[in-house]
């Protein structure tokens, strides 16, 4: 089949076969870049987002909750302003609706016992909070998870008892103020661990967690990934059609040329002539086809003279 090919074609051929691998080769290697270095960013905002609550917590702590602790013990319902969690996570939940570059963020404090349901760890989270009590995970982690809706990528960190302030309302009931107790109860359970209470200073007891469509993470990475093989395909169709160019003028006409002069000379007529003023191989062509053409003359010549 590709000895029907004329050269033209098979040299497009091949540049085509080395175009598509070459693509196939780099942009496997491209993608995983991209992804890696999409991840890294997401991770970096997510780092940061999750300093901006500790320091949310932190003020919570020592600001708000000691101006308003009195009210815990003569107010019907609990205060959750006074709780650093609770605090942080409004805050993000403001900066979600107000930043449209942060509302696929979500964030929350996974409690493998808490006061508050809504912040109770699920099957994966409490798995991410044992492994920083056993010493499996340490500092930081980030992965994937699948949820009903997709997956999400997550970047999480542990969350301890480091102020004794915070075991007022999660040591034992009877230290608990008593707004606390009309809105969650006071049952800690058989062991004392129940409820929100039970809880030790330095004690690992939540990871704080900030996840974000994995489909968001990558969607820059594939747009970018499409945008430079779109470029190189430009790229690399604009210079087959320059090699094409050079082909035609450099190889393909003059051998059409040398072709038709041989046709001629075939024939007879020996004073057709074949001019290519160039040192590459095709000038050489022309000299060689041009001398045989002359010894071919005189042969012709001498072979008159006899007869």
């Amino acid at each position: 089949m590709l000895n029907n090919l004329k050269l033209g074609a098979k040299f497009n051929l091949v540049l085509v076969l080395i175009f598509v691998v070459g693509v196939a080769v780099s942009g496997g290697a491209l993608s995983q870049i991209l992804q890696r270095n999409a991840q890294n960013e997401v991770t970096s905002k997510a780092l940061v987002l999750l300093e901006t609550m500790n320091s949310i917590r932190n003020y919570t702590n020592t600001e708000v909750n000691p101006e308003l602790a009195t009210r815990l013990e003569t107010e019907s319902q609990f205060l959750p302003q006074t709780v650093p969690a609770y605090s942080a996570r409004q805050v993000f939940e403001n900066l979600r609706t107000n930043k449209k570059e942060y509302n696929n963020f979500f964030y929350k404090e996974a409690t493998l016992n808490p006061t508050n349901p809504r912040d109770k760890a699920d099957e994966f989270e409490t798995a991410i909070v044992e492994g920083f009590r056993n010493k499996t995970l340490v500092g930081e982690t980030r992965g994937f998870r699948s949820i009903p809706g997709g997956e999400l990528f997550y970047v999480a960190r542990p969350l301890s008892i480091s102020k004794e302030s915070c075991l007022r309302c999660h040591s034992v009931p009877e230290n608990a103020p008593k707004s606390q107790l009309a809105t969650y109860g006071k049952d800690s359970g058989k062991n004392g661990k129940e409820n929100g209470f039970g809880w030790q200073l330095n004690e690992i007891v939540a990871a704080q967690i900030i996840s974000v469509p994995a489909n968001d993470v990558f969607q820059a990475a594939r747009n970018v990934s499409f945008l430079i093989i779109g470029i190189v395909a430009l790229i690399f169709g604009i210079t087959i059609l320059l090699v094409n160019l050079l082909l035609r003028k450099s190889v393909i006409q003059p051998l059409k040329q040398i072709s038709q002069t041989a046709k001629e000379v075939s024939t007879g007529n020996l004073e057709a002539e074949f001019q290519h003023n160039s040192n590459d191989e095709i000038g050489l062509l022309a000299t060689a086809f041009n001398r045989m053409k002359v010894s071919l003359k005189m042969a012709m010549d001498m072979l008159n003279q006899d007869n």
